[in-house]
């Protein structure tokens, strides 16, 4: 295996670990409370996408799964779901699904990318677990809630993720300080979602 461009993660990544699974877990919670579920199918669906990309990435980057062997993961999401449950929907900003997704997508994808560097992984293929890292846990949600898949939406969700991950890698090849490579992917990836929410940017769609 190739020596890791990135040897260990600094406080700014391990916090933003944290602050991606925490709020994709909220997410999903936030989901279930529109759906008008049971405090079981609250905890679920915050598990399924507080861990669900992570999950995927550290399978295919050959690393332990990263919530299997600790307890703080699910416990984390376990909370996330208990606090959504305990807030009144009515208190709930119509838009706060769409801007705590967004946050943990900003998150994930420069995390999932350090991560994927610091396990001898490529950087175009590290490029790609940040992104995948970023939407699959959003991807398996939205198909167990029976909603359209973002990846069939036009609105841009994928390429902010993208933004995030490359800009990570790209300025950890250039020999940026790993909190600067994080700060200005996680800052630009959820900037582009923002835009995307408040002003409807999207994909321009085939036309035949």
């Amino acid at each position: 295996m190739t020596a890791p461009l990135v040897p260990h993660f600094s406080d700014a990544l391990v916090l933003l670990d944290v602050f991606g699974i925490a709020v994709f877990a909220i997410s999903g919670a936030l989901l279930a409370a529109e759906k008008r579920q049971t405090l079981v199918t609250f905890i679920f669906f915050a598990v399924v996408t507080g861990v669900g990309g992570g999950t995927l990435r550290d399978l295919l980057i050959g690393a332990p799964v990263f919530w299997v062997h600790k307890n703080e993961t699910l416990l984390i999401c376990i909370a996330a779901a208990l606090g959504v449950w305990l807030v009144s929907s009515r208190r709930i900003a119509a838009k706060a699904l769409d801007w705590f997704d967004a946050a943990g997508l900003a998150a994930y994808a420069t995390y999932g990318s350090a991560k994927a560097l610091s396990y001898g992984v490529a950087p175009v293929p590290a490029f790609a677990m940040g992104v995948l890292t970023a939407c699959f846990g959003g991807i398996v949600r939205d198909v167990l809630a029976g909603e359209p898949s973002i990846l069939m939406r036009p609105e841009l969700y994928v390429t902010a993720a993208a933004l995030a991950a490359g800009l990570f890698v790209g300025l950890t090849l250039l020999g940026a300080p790993m909190w600067v490579a994080a700060a200005v992917g996680a800052i630009a990836g959820f900037g582009l979602r923002a835009l995307a929410i408040v002003r409807g940017w999207k994909l321009p769609a085939y036309k035949d």
